[in-house]
């Protein structure tokens, strides 16, 4: 009987690399199997926070009806559409990078899109914020924004980026919080107080005293470690549930739930523009897509730069499939009903495990896919225990800061604005914005006009209109 040899994705050529190898570009770019399934893995945990949290802001949102989506709606809607994106950012756009309901556009959805009109509605200005940034993608101006973008402006990005990254884990863990006359203080009291706190220090020293001997999976352990001794002083002291968040690392009564995916579709394209009126709704549409194309810039280049993936411009390679993919994950997103699904930064958390390649994102896709099913038990992992991956990111991330030209003033403040703005205004656009406009009036004012660009002075006058965006909601009378 003759053998046919036939569709087996791990066949190996005569140079002894298998078709996922040379498709995912594993060994060229200095990976392993183990290494992009350990990044992957690693990645999901430090977002897996995202399909708690995500039902619970976005089922607070009423609409102009009275009506809002429930979390069970939510949680499998966040999950499916994480999934399916992860996974196509991962075999079209060939990067460890993951992709989840973006926190910017989710609050610019709950707190000003909702309130003016219905959730179809609303989901109906998400799929067009998808088509403007595939079409912007399409056009070039997306990629010509990344060209344009001086080089120390990107390594001040990727830096601010870390800064942002660790805040938020630090706030997650409970470790620094808003206080009454302070912006930021230790604790929720002004102390560390409670075991949640225990179990983030825990899991960031073991991550970190195993980063610094060179452990593979390192933040992965760390992860798990303070898992598992969260679950255990949960019962052995009887830690209550409202202490550690929206997940609770305590044993689910069912490991498997029933998805419900009615949601699903439930989108009006065009009745924004009626129910909001015109000018109400081209005003959120446009938050919407400076919100997910910055946001997006910038991951990309802290991921490229994080990965080792970038060139000596900062270019990362695939950079416009990458692009256009985050478009869809927000048509994605609006169809599902689960909110614009973008680029998420705690992907540095999956490359800082050894990521390189797509399969990385497969893995993390795949995950999200089984949420669907087995959200209790990915629901186990506490916040405090994924925070200390993004805490130790933002620290490896701080590493690009002493590659930025200090000596130049006109590099230095627009740098110091982009870096500090980021973790000081909570949002990654607002940085960039800050550091864009700035560089341009400094170094045009200092007689180096050419070294600007007219593309650098096209992104000062649409920051420029962001930042003023309330007084001109005032003047249009929105």
């Amino acid at each position: 009987m003759t053998r046919h040899h036939t569709a087996d994705p791990r066949r190996r050529d005569r140079g002894g690399r298998s078709r996922v190898d040379r498709f995912f570009a594993v060994t060229e770019r200095g990976s392993t199997y183990a290494q992009e399934v350990r990044g992957g893995l690693t990645t999901f945990m430090a977002m897996a926070y995202i399909i708690v949290l995500n039902p619970i802001i976005l089922s607070g949102a009423t609409d102009v009806d009275g009506h809002a989506p429930t979390v069970a709606q939510l949680t499998t809607m966040t999950a499916l559409a994480a999934g399916l994106v992860t996974i196509l950012m991962g075999v079209v756009g060939r990067a460890p990078i993951a992709c989840a309901a973006a926190l910017g556009v989710m609050a610019v959805v709950a707190y000003q899109a909702v309130p003016l009109m219905t959730w179809p509605e609303a989901m109906g200005l998400v799929v067009w914020q998808g088509v403007v940034i595939i079409l912007m993608v399409v056009t070039g101006i997306r990629t010509a924004v990344m060209h344009a973008l001086p080089h120390d402006l990107k390594l001040a990005i990727g830096v601010g980026i870390g800064l942002f990254v660790a805040l938020i884990g630090l706030a997650n863990a409970g470790f620094v919080s808003a206080g009454e006359g302070k912006l930021l203080q230790m604790g929720t009291t002004g102390h560390l107080t409670g075991w949640p706190v225990v179990v983030f220090v825990v899991g960031l020293l073991v991550a970190a005293v195993l980063l610094a001997r060179r452990v593979p999976g390192a933040i992965f352990y760390g992860i798990v470690t303070a898992t598992v001794v969260a679950a255990a002083v949960t019962y052995a002291f009887g830690v209550p549930d409202a202490e550690w968040g929206t997940a609770v690392p305590r044993l689910p009564a069912d490991l498997v739930t029933a998805p419900d995916f009615s949601l699903l579709f439930q989108v009006d394209l065009f009745g924004a523009w009626t129910s909001a009126g015109p000018a109400s709704a081209a005003v959120i549409l446009f938050t919407l897509v400076l919100a997910g194309f910055f946001d997006a810039l910038g991951t990309v280049l802290a991921v490229g730069t994080r990965a080792g993936l970038t060139d000596a411009d900062g270019q990362m390679p695939g950079t416009s499939r990458i692009l256009a993919v985050d478009g869809a994950g927000a048509v994605v997103g609006g169809l599902t009903g689960s909110s614009a699904t973008l680029v998420f930064v705690e992907s540095t958390a999956g490359v800082s495990e050894g990521a390189r390649t797509g399969l990385a994102g497969v893995v993390t896709g795949g995950m999200f896919l089984l949420a669907v099913l087995f959200a209790p038990v990915f629901g186990m992992v506490p916040g405090q225990a994924a925070s200390c991956a993004l805490v130790l990111v933002g620290a490896m991330m701080m590493m690009g800061v002493g590659r930025i030209a200090w000596d130049d003033v006109s590099v230095a403040i627009p740098a110091f604005l982009t870096i500090a703005l980021m973790p000081f205004t909570y949002d990654i656009a607002t940085g960039i914005g800050a550091g864009v406009i700035a560089f341009t009036v400094i170094r045009s004012a200092s007689g180096r006009l050419r070294e600007v660009g007219w593309l650098m002075w096209v992104l000062s006058a649409v920051f420029g209109c962001h930042f003023a965006l309330a007084g001109i909601e005032r003047l249009l009378g929105v």
